[in-house]
Order: C-alpha cells, then sequence, then structure tokens
C-alpha cells in the first residue's frame, strides 16, 4: 500500500505541476478569459469551437445553461427549449458575474485544458487521500495532510472561478499562484515523510548555516514569483493596449515592481551561489544544489529574452514554471535539512 502511495503522490505532484505549465500557457497566450464562466465554458462541457454556436439562430435547441453572445453581452438559457423564428427575451437571462463577452476559439480550448489538467490533478490528490489510510496505525498526520491537500485543490479550484469572475483581477491571480505552490510543497512534504517510513537509513550531514540560507533563498523565491506575477500583470495590461505588433514598447515605462523583481534575481543568484559552494566545500551531500543553480540559469536567460528580445515565443512559460520547479527543489532541500541524523535521504 505504501509503495503504491508514494507512486500515487509522485503523480499528483507532477499533474499539480502540470497545471502550473498549463496555467503558464495561459497566461502567454492571453487566453484567462477563454471560458468566461466556470466550471463550465460557455455553458458547455466541450467547449464550442466556432462563434456559430455562441450565436441565436432559429429552429436550434438550447439546454439550460447555455450561452450566447448577443448585443455584446451574454445571455444564459433559462430552460431547455427549441427557438422560433424570432428572438424570445424572455427565454434568457443576463450574465451577471461580468461583462467580458469575447469569444476566441484559441483562447478557449487553452483554458479549456487547463481546467482539464486541474481536474485530472485533483482526481490525482483525491486517490493520495484514499491511499493515505494505509498509514492509518504508523503515521496518521500523513492522512491528516492528504485529505488538507485535497481541500486545498477545492479552494485552488474557487480562487480559479474567482479570477474569471474578476475578470483577471491581478492580486486574486497572484493569490492563485502563491496557493499552487503551496499545495506542491505539502504534496513534497507527504512525499518525503512516507519515504522516511519505508528506507534503511543513511546517514546526514548537518550545517545550521547552509539550512539558514536555504531558509532565505525560500523566501526570496516566493517573493519572486509574488513579483514576478506582478510585472506579468503590467505586460499583458500593455500589450493589450499596444497590441503584439509594437512589443518592443511594453517596457518602456515599466512599474516599480519590475525593478524590486530584477533586483531580486542578483540577491536570489548569490545565495545559491553560496548554498551550492557551501555544500561542495563541506561535502554535505545536496545534489540537488546543481538543479538549483541550473534552474537559475533558465530563469535569469529567459528574463533577459524577454526584456531585450521582445518576449520571444515560449520565454513567459519557461521563466514561470522554471521559477516553479526552484521553489519546488529548494523547499524539498529544506525537507532534507530537517531529517534527524540517520534518515534516509532521496
Amino acid at each position: 500500500m505504501k509503495i503504491s502511495f508514494q507512486k500515487i503522490t509522485k503523480t499528483a505532484l507532477i499533474l499539480v505541476y502540470l497545471v502550473i505549465v498549463a496555467g503558464a500557457l495561459v497566461r502567454m497566450t492571453g487566453s484567462g478569459m477563454g471560458c468566461p464562466d466556470w466550471p463550465r465554458c460557455f455553458g458547455y462541457y466541450i467547449p464550442p469551437t466556432d462563434i456559430k454556436e455562441l450565436m441565436w439562430s432559429p429552429n436550434h435547441q438550447f439546454n439550460k445553461g447555455q450561452v450566447i453572445i448577443k448585443d455584446e453581452k451574454l445571455w444564459v438559457a433559462k430552460e431547455t427549449f427549441t427557438t422560433t423564428d424570432t428572438y424570445e427575451s424572455s427565454n434568457w437571462e443576463e450574465y451577471t458575474k461580468h461583462d467580458y463577452a469575447e469569444f476566441n476559439p484559441v483562447h478557449t480550448w487553452v483554458e479549456y485544458v487547463n481546467r482539464l489538467v486541474g481536474a485530472l490533478a485533483g482526481v490525482a490528490v483525491f486517490a493520495m487521500a484514499i491511499a493515505s489510510f494505509g498509514f492509518w496505525r504508523r503515521k496518521t498526520s500523513i492522512i491528516l495532510l492528504s485529505w488538507l491537500t485535497v481541500f486545498m485543490m477545492g479552494f485552488q479550484a474557487w480562487l480559479g472561478a474567482t479570477v474569471v469572475y474578476s475578470v483577471l483581477n491581478p492580486v486574486k491571480i497572484t493569490i492563485h499562484m502563491v496557493m499552487a505552490l503551496i499545495i506542491v510543497a505539502v504534496i513534497l512534504y507527504i512525499l518525503d515523510k512516507s519515504k522516511a517510513l519505508n528506507y534503511a537509513a543513511i546517514s546526514f550531514k548537518k550545517d545550521k548555516l547552509f539550512k539558514s540560507l536555504l531558509v532565505t533563498s525560500l523566501i526570496i523565491t516566493l517573493i519572486q514569483v509574488i513579483l514576478g506575477t506582478e510585472v506579468r500583470q503590467f505586460v499583458d495590461e500593455r500589450v493589450k493596449m499596444l497590441g503584439y505588433e509594437n512589443m518592443h514598447l511594453v517596457m518602456d515605462s515599466p512599474i516599480v515592481q519590475f525593478y524590486f523583481h530584477r533586483t531580486f534575481s542578483f540577491v536570489v543568484f548569490g545565495i545559491n551561489l553560496w548554498l551550492y559552494l557551501r555544500n561542495r566545500k563541506l561535502n554535505l551531500g545536496y545534489k540537488k544544489t546543481a538543479w538549483v543553480m541550473s534552474l537559475l540559469g533558465i530563469e535569469i536567460l529567459s528574463g533577459i529574452a524577454m526584456y531585450y528580445l521582445d518576449f520571444p515565443f515560449g520565454m513567459q512559460t519557461t521563466h514561470l514554471v522554471s521559477a516553479s520547479a526552484l521553489f519546488g527543489i529548494q523547499f524539498y532541500m529544506l525537507l532534507e535539512s530537517s531529517r534527524k541524523e540517520g534518515q534516509y535521504l532521496a
């Protein structure tokens, strides 16, 4: 049971990271409002591919809850009915969550895939919670944390809905991103604790300065993600105003958060370089410090490319995903540093 639990937990972790990747693609393509309602998309479980499906037409059956665009507004079918030759307003009610009434099939399907991946991650987390009952006699905290993750996934889904209803409010987007990282951290903690119960002991070196630097680097990475989300929102607004043909003008007058974000990158790099060198000098055994430096290299290079090369395709996604992976690895290293002497080292 415990071996299968670890496989399920790893699957859940991978799928949560895929949700982050999908979310980054949504941001990169400007597809955040591809589905203006939630949890369905224009009232459909499988979204439309043509604007004709969202327009009123005679002798057409609409199911209850399906959406049309009319007079630059969204209208929801009150009941299942078939239209006559004339439009009957009594069959429809105005969608009041927001006033965004546009359809772009690419944006719709990018956002829909994001939701599908999120649903799969939710199923995997629920499976993890069910499997956690195998630890009933040995580690009940794993059970409690697994079910906490289920509730956090539900809360994350609700946050996703509020982001849509707010028409991509920057604060809610930031909270949504931070919540995803918290879920990653909790799953990593569960995975670490389940491993400690199943493997033979291996000695593990301790270093207080290393651990302090690791905590600092983790906090700064989280701050960087928050600042980066705010910068990204600024970029979205500028692109919407200037158009993609004027990407070279997007960062002409950046917000102050951009300068903090750029400055913090030097701090993050410096602290993690210190960690890497200290690990090598004292032979502490943290092999993942090499991964951290590699991800930082990708993070910095993608940031430079966005600023100086006018946001080449894929760089925004690369930048966000590498930051999320960096956070996960740093957090897992913190778990390693917190193990008692002689515990299993993954």
